[in-house]
């Protein structure tokens, strides 16, 4: 039998890009939304479900590889960066893909190992400035 990952029951664990931090996602829904449940320590995270396949609509646009740029909900993203997008009113959702008030930021940190675990993109481990591009 083949196991499934991505369920409350058997989350995808991940490692943060420079290989420093574990954590954990799974695919729930609240309210009618598909979202993403990020569970790094003791914190949990929720990320609305489509930003997979948006993010990877950007990369394979993009055509190159973009900085992820990760930075807290309260600091500001650097421009050009996948942490920008994601809270950018210019994507499809017009703004934070990050659903839960004051822990909306750390896109560009926990999302992008996700999408390499599911084979959509590729991604540096440097220690910091990493970078990822669709596949």
């Amino acid at each position: 039998m083949t196991t499934v990952y991505g369920t409350k029951e058997n989350p995808w664990k991940l490692k943060t890009p420079p290989q420093t931090s574990e954590y954990e996602m799974y695919k729930d829904e609240k309210d009618g939304k598909e979202i993403i449940v990020c569970t790094v320590g003791k914190t949990v995270l929720h990320y609305d479900y489509r930003c997979i396949s948006d993010l990877h609509s950007m990369l394979k646009e993009h055509g190159d590889w973009i900085e992820l740029g990760s930075a807290d909900e309260q600091k500001p993203a650097k421009e050009g960066t996948v942490e920008a997008w994601g809270r950018s009113p210019d994507n499809p959702v017009g703004g934070w893909y990050g659903l839960k008030k004051g822990l909306r930021g750390r896109f560009g940190m926990y999302v992008p190992p996700l999408m390499e675990e599911l084979g959509l993109a590729e991604l540096e481990h440097n220690a910091r400035n990493n970078r990822m591009r669709a596949l």
